[in-house]
């Protein structure tokens, strides 16, 4: 049987919910519909979290997002709608979702959406930028 759209994201449990780590992924076939016109919208998404105890499983993601291929959605509403129901279905510590719509009436779209787990700080980065190689330094 052919895989169909759905708005089921399944999870599974996160394998390092000691460590902080970031989960980045690319999302470049989104489709929905302007709610106006009822031509394609297409953007790429970009989903950046740091899980709690859950990550989304990358099959029912795909399904998620295909399921929006038929929808007409204002592109500030469905990056939204996106975020909220990721972040209910994972809990993660923080997620953004960024959606880069292609240019449409010359005009390029990108909307950013961020959830924060109450209480959650992120830890300081550590910039390797400064450090030289020790084959550098003579």
């Amino acid at each position: 049987m052919p895989t169909k759209p759905s708005l089921s994201l399944d999870t599974f449990p996160n394998p390092s919910p000691a460590r902080d780590y970031l989960i980045h992924m690319e999302i470049p076939e989104f489709t929905c519909l302007c709610p106006k016109t009822g031509q394609p919208d297409f953007a790429t998404l970009f989903l950046d979290y740091i899980p709690d105890r859950k990550c989304v499983e990358l099959k029912s993601l795909k399904l998620y997002v295909w399921s929006y291929r038929n929808q007409g959605a204002f592109h500030e509403a469905v990056t939204n709608r996106m975020l909220d129901d990721l972040a209910k279905a994972t809990q993660p510590r923080f997620m953004r979702l960024t959606a880069r719509f292609f240019v449409r009436g010359g005009i390029f779209t990108t909307v950013a959406a961020e959830h924060r787990k109450k209480g959650w700080k992120a830890q300081p980065s550590i910039d390797l930028a400064q450090f030289e190689p020790l084959s550098s330094v003579r």
